[in-house]
């Protein structure tokens, strides 16, 4: 997970220097746009593989295929072949991210997984933290394509531990059939027509424009098309199965929800930090730290509230916090307050986030049996990622209503646009706000589960 979780941190903090080397800046955006499209994209296809194959062979392939992308991007020769095996990049980060959370669920009683969870959560933390500094290190002492050939040699520790200790897996009586390869190419073709359309809408091109109205049009018929034919599919990429039962569905639209609402501290709060508070940049992710603190502190002790009050009440909790935490650090801003205010919000914020996912997430693979466990995570895993796809063009143009010229340029602003960029804060942050309360809305109908011991046939036996 760590391979997956550094890689977007690290590449980012390179931008100026890839760009010096490579040239063809105003296409750099899709370095990140290939790679969420990819892991994004091919998470259902996994899931779905990982439930018919097992997940050892998902997630050694999955890593394989990132360490590949991972090498041809230290020799990308132009700004177009580094793009397209970014994307061959994320394609291997889709196996990760969804099997490493199918494979926690395998492997843990739900009240040992708010301990699991914790521990990933704390992954992610540490990438956030470190991925910077680690990019910024060695694209100033070293070169660009270092940040790429580092995967390497970590990637194969993994394999290898991945090969000596994953048991091999019996999945004779699992779910069979053809690969629903028309709905993922659907799919790709649809996220594909979003991203452009969140890309660039609103900046180059205007929201109310023939370039914005035609793309609108192509991506409502793509959806239309994709749902045609996941209906007809004898195995769709995401079975019907996990939106028709209440359990699976609301919380795959709650965390849909949740990751819009990440996006806006991870994306504003440090430019804000070094904007209109004065700090440099790293006192400015230090605002930000107290959520990627607070959020595998509160994980840790989520299994506990979840099986003592219910998935339900637990999550409830969680994005009830959540709010308090968006609104709390939106009025800061009026206030004018100093730095200290903020990373107290922004640690609630973590500790909302800490309580909230772990609960959703356990609570529906409590809910499905071993060969179904991988299609309902993978499916989480996709409305997570598609909701953060949308909360960065959301966010960032709520921002942009402020009158502030674009998220990189505010860091740099001087004291005349210190109200613009609090302003684009605060809407941002009021607008988190009504999301998270739209949230606790969506969990009320959720049914109310307890604790029951999960699926006990027995699909591992010893690898040699």
């Amino acid at each position: 997970m760590f391979l997956a979780a550094m890689d977007s941190a690290v590449t980012a903090t390179a931008a100026p220097q890839i760009v010096a080397d490579l040239g063809n800046g105003s296409v750099f955006s899709w370095l990140l746009s290939a790679y969420v499209l990819a892991a994004t994209v091919s998470v259902p296809l996994y899931g779905r593989l990982a439930d018919t194959h097992g997940r050892r062979p998902v997630l050694i392939g999955g890593t394989l295929l990132f360490l590949s992308g991972s090498a041809l991007c230290a020799v990308g020769w132009n700004m177009p072949s580094l793009i397209a095996f970014r994307f061959v990049q994320g394609l291997g980060a889709g196996a990760i991210q969804g099997t490493v959370q199918t494979v926690a669920g395998d492997l843990y009683q739900p009240q040992e997984r708010g301990r699991i969870q914790a521990a990933l959560a704390s992954v992610w933390s540490v990438a956030a933290l470190a991925g910077p500094a680690v990019g910024g290190a060695l694209a100033q002492y070293g070169h660009w394509r270092g940040i790429f050939l580092l995967n390497i040699p970590l990637g194969l520790v993994a394999v290898r531990l991945l090969v000596r200790r994953f048991p091999v897996e019996d999945v004779r009586s699992g779910t069979s059939g053809p690969l629903d390869w028309r709905g993922a190419l659907g799919l790709l073709l649809t996220c594909a027509t979003l991203m452009t359309l969140l890309a660039q809408g609103g900046t180059p091109w205007p929201w109310l424009s023939v370039h914005s109205g035609a793309l609108l049009t192509v991506f409502l018929a793509l959806v239309l098309t994709t749902a045609r034919i996941e209906r007809c599919a004898v195995q769709p990429l995401i079975p019907g199965w996990v939106w028709k039962r209440r359990e699976l569905a609301v919380p795959s639209l709650a965390l849909g929800l949740l990751g819009v609402i990440m996006v806006a501290p991870l994306l504003l709060l440090p430019v804000y930090a070094q904007a209109v508070l004065g700090l440099g940049p790293a006192a400015g992710a230090a605002v930000l730290a107290g959520m990627t603190v607070g959020w595998p502190t509160a994980a840790v002790f989520s299994s506990r509230l979840y099986l003592r009050v219910g998935f339900r009440q637990a999550a409830l909790t969680g994005a009830a916090t959540v709010t308090v935490a968006l609104v709390a650090t939106a009025s800061l801003t009026v206030a004018n307050m100093h730095a200290v205010p903020f990373a107290v919000a922004s640690t609630l914020l973590g500790i909302g986030l800490g309580l909230l996912q772990p609960a959703l997430l356990v609570g529906v693979q409590a809910a499905v049996t071993w060969d179904g466990r991988g299609a309902a995570t993978a499916n989480l895993m996709f409305c997570r990622e598609t909701g953060q796809s949308l909360g960065a063009a959301l966010f960032g143009a709520l921002f942009n209503a402020a009158g502030n010229q674009g998220i990189a340029v505010a860091a740099d602003c001087t004291a005349f646009c210190e109200e613009r960029v609090a302003a684009g804060l605060r809407y941002a942050y009021f607008a988190g706000a009504g999301f998270a309360a739209a949230m606790v809305l969506l969990l009320l109908a959720m049914p109310r589960m307890s604790f029951r011991p999960r699926d006990r046939r027995n699909r591992m036996t010893p690898g040699s």
